[in-house]
């Protein structure tokens, strides 16, 4: 996997938690430094935990469906970006806590990234060396995360919509491209 595929996956991962930090930054009245520093930590934290423990999972099962490991990746990444595709379209309002603690950020992080574990078992079929690879996903994660917070802050929730749109159109189209290259017709 190349870095630039690596950056789209990351970048389409952090859309949930990029979305989810633009709430944090609605619901802040005055927003400090560190209410962006403790969301990215949180979320770029889980979402490179997440996929190393899908990564984990993957190795482990790996020799029992090597034949159809493109097809679980592509199913996967779509069933995933099919998803955020449809929450983007919805019109229910989110209302997120204003709080920081760790009561209220553990069950963020976690939901935001349940995505990030089920393409960690794809990192295993596709051999991606997965030390870098979360890494660069936490990294990408914590930036946008701590951006989104200032957008929220500054620009309300007009952005949340279009980055769970984006975010899961790029999941789907990645999920098509793997399986493209395998079948050959792709690369």
């Amino acid at each position: 996997m190349s870095l630039l595929e690596l950056f789209v996956i990351a970048v389409g991962l952090s859309m949930d938690a990029f979305a989810v930090s633009v709430c944090k930054g609605l619901s802040v009245r005055a927003l400090r430094p560190h209410h962006a520093v403790i969301t990215g930590l949180w979320f770029g934290g889980f979402q490179a935990l997440m996929p190393l423990l899908g990564y984990l999972l993957g190795v482990r099962f790996q020799a029992l469906i090597t034949n159809v490991d493109h097809w679980i990746a592509f199913v996967l990444l779509c069933l995933i970006g099919g998803n955020m595709v449809r929450e983007s379209r919805g019109d229910e309002e989110e209302s997120v806590s204003d709080s920081f603690a760790p009561a209220a950020m553990l069950p963020l992080a976690i939901a935001t990234s349940i995505d990030a574990l089920a393409v960690g078992v794809t990192f295993a079929f596709l051999q991606v060396d997965i030390v870098p690879a979360v890494c660069f996903i936490g990294v990408t994660t914590f930036v946008l995360s701590a951006a989104g917070v200032k957008v929220g802050n500054v620009f309300g929730t007009r952005y949340k919509s279009r980055a769970e749109l984006f975010g899961g159109i790029v999941l789907i189209l990645m999920g098509c491209k793997i399986l493209l290259e395998h079948l050959g017709i792709w690369g």
